[in-house]
This record gives structure tokens, C-alpha cells and sequence, in this order.
């Protein structure tokens, strides 16, 4: 009889990346923002810096995700080209290569023949990639996927500092912004770690640590030359 089991594992791919995409759209446009206004800029620079932050900060994301995880999507293709190739000249010594790695893992010699055959015989590439290479298909590089969900959820992290200076008159907009900005940190490193399984406590400290942290000091730079001019 089967019981259901919850495994997150599948999650890893799109969880990262939308994870990081928010949080940095939160933590940059919020601290791009109080940074400005700590300058005693107009009303009106406050926004267009919140503004143009988002529209830079969600192209960025997506040029750096689709680069980094295209780069591991080529290597994992060449990895498993080169499987490819010793499988067909050598099929016998890629057998042995694979029982050999079943024995490693506890399975007597005789047994882990017999797996190694049984699965070369229904897909040997996929054999070897998960337990030579490591790589699987749930797991694989996705590089457009990992790029519009960083662009997505960066804009969407984004929007809400950015509407929250809109919606503050111009003295409240550091309080107000920087108040959101820690509440809304709280509660995505609370669903990132309850989707992933993580500790909930140390997943929402992390983020509104360093996130406090990075307004922070963005305000106190903005202070410092708003004071000199």
C-alpha cells in the first residue's frame, strides 16, 4: 500500500529564482527609494528613481538568471553529450562504470549488474546523467523559466515600495516605505520557507535582517550628501 509523501525538491528551480527575484525587488527599490528621499529630493525624483529601478532592476534579474542558468544548462548538455558518445563506442565499459557506482552505494556486485542492465536496457542515457552525472530531468537548467519568473516576481516586489511612496505624502515616505518594505520581507521569507520546507523563523529573520540593513545604509547615504548639497 502507497502512503503520499510531500517532497519540495521539484520546487527548487522556479522557488530560487522567484524567491530571489522578489526579495531584491523589495530590498533595492525600497532602499533606492529611502535613499533618495533622505536626500530631501522632490516628491517627484522619489518616484522616477522607484520607477526606473524597477523597469532596470527586473531587466537585470532576467539577463543574469537566463546568462547563469544558461551556462548551466550548456555544461549539463556537453556532460551528457559526451555520455552519449561513450555509450556508443563503448557500451560495455559504461555498464561496468554504472554497477560499480551501484556497488559504492551498498548493492553486492551480482545485484548491481543486474540493476545496470535492467536500466540500460530501458534508457541508458538517463541512467548514467542521474547516477554518473547527477543530473535529472526534474531538476535540469531551465534558463527561460528562471528568467521570467525572477523578471516577474522583481516587478512585482518592486511595485509595492514604489506604490507605497505614491500613496505617502512626501514626509512619510521613508517611515512608510521602510515599514513595508520590513513587513513585506517578513511575510516572503515566511512562504518561502514554509513552501520549502525551511525553519519559518529563520527564514523571515534573514530577509528583514538584511534588508534593514541595506535601507539602512542607503538612508544614511542619501542623509550624508543631501546634508552637503
Amino acid at each position: 500500500m502507497r502512503h503520499p509523501e510531500l517532497h519540495r525538491t521539484k520546487r527548487i528551480g522556479w522557488l530560487r529564482a522567484a524567491v530571489l527575484g522578489a526579495n531584491d525587488g523589495i530590498v533595492s527599490t525600497a532602499s533606492l527609494i529611502v535613499g533618495v528621499a533622505s536626500a530631501h529630493a522632490a516628491r517627484g525624483a522619489v518616484l522616477v528613481a522607484g520607477v526606473a529601478g524597477l523597469a532596470a532592476g527586473a531587466m537585470s534579474m532576467a539577463a543574469g538568471e537566463y546568462v547563469s542558468v544558461s551556462s548551466q544548462a550548456d555544461t549539463e548538455e556537453a556532460d551528457l553529450e559526451r555520455e552519449r558518445g561513450e555509450l556508443a563506442a563503448n557500451p560495455d565499459a559504461e555498464h561496468a562504470e554504472l554497477a560499480e557506482i551501484y556497488v559504492k552505494r551498498g548493492l553486492d556486485r551480482d545485484l548491481a549488474r543486474q540493476v545496470a542492465r535492467q536500466l540500460m536496457a530501458r534508457d541508458p542515457l538517463a541512467a548514467h546523467a542521474l547516477d554518473e552525472l547527477g543530473i535529472s530531468e526534474m531538476l535540469r537548467a531551465r534558463p527561460l523559466q528562471a528568467a521570467l519568473a525572477s523578471a516577474t516576481s522583481f516587478g512585482i516586489g518592486a511595485a509595492v515600495p514604489v506604490a507605497m511612496a505614491a500613496l505617502t505624502p512626501s514626509r512619510g515616505i521613508v517611515p512608510g516605505v521602510t515599514v513595508t518594505a520590513l513587513v513585506c520581507l517578513a511575510a516572503l521569507g515566511g512562504l518561502a520557507a514554509k513552501t520549502g520546507g525551511a525553519p519559518l523563523r529563520a527564514g523571515i529573520l534573514r530577509v528583514v535582517l538584511w534588508g534593514a540593513l541595506a535601507m539602512a545604509l542607503t538612508a544614511a547615504v542619501g542623509a550624508l550628501f543631501g546634508t552637503r548639497v
